[in-house]
Order: structure tokens, then C-alpha cells, then sequence
């Protein structure tokens, strides 16, 4: 398993996500609070095929982090990527980590 490089830690605000092109598919990064932790998804909202999740809000349920899709707001699971309302639609995970302030997803 390789990680690709995305952007410095400090290019994503806190509490928001951004979307990034790794191996050609649109990833959605999201970091939640000013630690250095970051989640990364398919920014595709199954729904609707579109590619919009990297807009969605970050909540949390049951101690869990979730992002809210910016259309219908539907709820991805941003460790599992498995939706809340709707347990036939997901979307990919992948795995996502910072290195030296570096955000990394895996290839």
C-alpha cells in the first residue's frame, strides 16, 4: 500500500474538508478540529452521482464522525464510509494520515 501526498495539514481549515485527485478518482479530505487528523472518502455522493461530499458539514453521532452530503444530506461515515439513513449505499474509504505535516492518501 502506497500513500500519495495531498497538501500541507495547513491547507485544510479546520472543521471543513476539501477534494483532492488521487490516481484519478475525486477523494474527499476532511479535517475536523485543529488536531492533525484527517478522514478521506470518495467525494461522489451515491445518490445523485455527484461529486459534491468535500461540501458537506462534518457531524458527529453516537461517537462518531459523519459527514452531511451538501444536497439531500444524507450521512457517510468517515472512518467506514457506510451511509446512516440508507445501509444499501456507501461510499469508499480510504485511508488518509499526516507525515511531517503532510497529508498522505493511500494510491
Amino acid at each position: 500500500m502506497s500513500f500519495e501526498k495531498i497538501c500541507h495539514i495547513s491547507d485544510i481549515v479546520p472543521g471543513t474538508g476539501v477534494c483532492a485527485l488521487v490516481e484519478g478518482q475525486q477523494v474527499a479530505v476532511f479535517r475536523p478540529t485543529e488536531a492533525e487528523e484527517v478522514f478521506a472518502i470518495s467525494n461522489t455522493d451515491p445518490f445523485f452521482q455527484s461529486n459534491v461530499l468535500s461540501r458537506g458539514l462534518i457531524c458527529q453521532h453516537q461517537g462518531e464522525l459523519w459527514v452531511a452530503s451538501p444536497l439531500k444530506k444524507q450521512r457517510f461515515n468517515l472512518v467506514t464510509g457506510q451511509c446512516m439513513e440508507d445501509e444499501r449505499f456507501s461510499v469508499k474509504a480510504y485511508q488518509a494520515r499526516v507525515m511531517g505535516g503532510e497529508v498522505e492518501i493511500t494510491a
